[in-house]
């Protein structure tokens, strides 16, 4: 099956509003998100040999991982931060949609990724939330896929980012009634670059003053709000939408215009 393709509903109000103010500021950049969405097959290299990981740890053995019913073989893995856009590995089909029962928060530090040692950054987890709905994009690996995907996610997910994997359903946007089992990567509080909760503002702030091998955490935060608009207005994140309006209030505060320009 070929994988869902994202188009803005006609006339449909995005779930998460960038200021025009801070657009207006930034070079007044469409909102989509520079290279394409992800399409079955494709695995984009972003990489290069200045900022090449460390080597990787074994992986967790595949067997404790879900696996699709109608092929032993084959593995979901749901995405809902910078893997929406840049999974970085070979898969065979892609899906977007969404999960339920857990919310997404700019609660974990990256001092790999999106910031450094000494100035982290500010990426995505899942916190259990019974009202929670959390909008992304499953992956499906078959095959030697599932031990290159895994080999190659242990170590930018789990080593680089302190994340451990969890088992959740995937409802597909086009589709929710046949609903998925799939392996997702969760930061928990106990790991060492947990953050924890602060207010919009603050992490706004933190957001706009760090940068890591994988670019500036302000790319990280708009081209998961470019993702979120393209899902339609059903796709809703009260906490993602607050952090971009914060931005789009104090970005010209640090930056000039040329700068703000070449953060996005």
């Amino acid at each position: 099956m070929g994988g869902a393709q994202l188009e803005r509903p006609s006339g449909a109000r995005p779930g998460v509003c960038v200021r025009r103010s801070f657009r207006a500021h930034a070079g007044d950049q469409p909102r989509r998100p520079p290279g394409p969405i992800p399409v079955p097959g494709t695995m984009k290299q972003e990489s290069a040999a200045s900022n090449t990981p460390p080597a990787s740890q074994s992986a967790t053995p595949s067997a404790q991982f879900p696996r699709n019913d109608g092929d032993p073989q084959a593995l979901w893995i749901f995405g809902y931060g910078s893997l929406v856009w840049r999974p970085d590995f070979a898969y065979s089909d892609s899906r977007v949609g969404f999960v339920r029962g857990y919310s997404r928060r700019f609660w974990q530090g990256d001092t790999f990724h999106r910031g450094s040692d000494k100035m982290p950054g500010r990426v995505v987890t899942l916190l259990e939330d019974h009202e929670g709905c959390t909008w992304g994009v499953a992956y499906q690996v078959q095959g030697e896929q599932v031990s290159e995907a895994l080999k190659y996610l242990n170590v930018r997910e789990a080593v680089l980012g302190g994340y451990d994997t969890k088992e959740v359903t995937f409802y597909p946007q086009d589709s929710p009634d046949q609903p998925l089992k799939a392996l997702a990567y969760v930061a928990t509080p106990q790991n060492p670059g947990y953050l924890g909760p602060a207010p919009e503002e603050a992490i706004a702030t933190q957001i706009l003053a760090c940068r890591g091998f994988s670019g500036h955490n302000l790319e990280y935060l708009l081209r998961l709000a470019d993702f979120m608009q393209l899902c339609g207005p059903q796709a809703q994140d009260e906490h993602l939408a607050a952090i971009v309006d914060a931005v789009g209030t104090m970005l010209p505060c640090f930056c000039p215009t040329e700068q703000a320009l070449a953060l996005v």
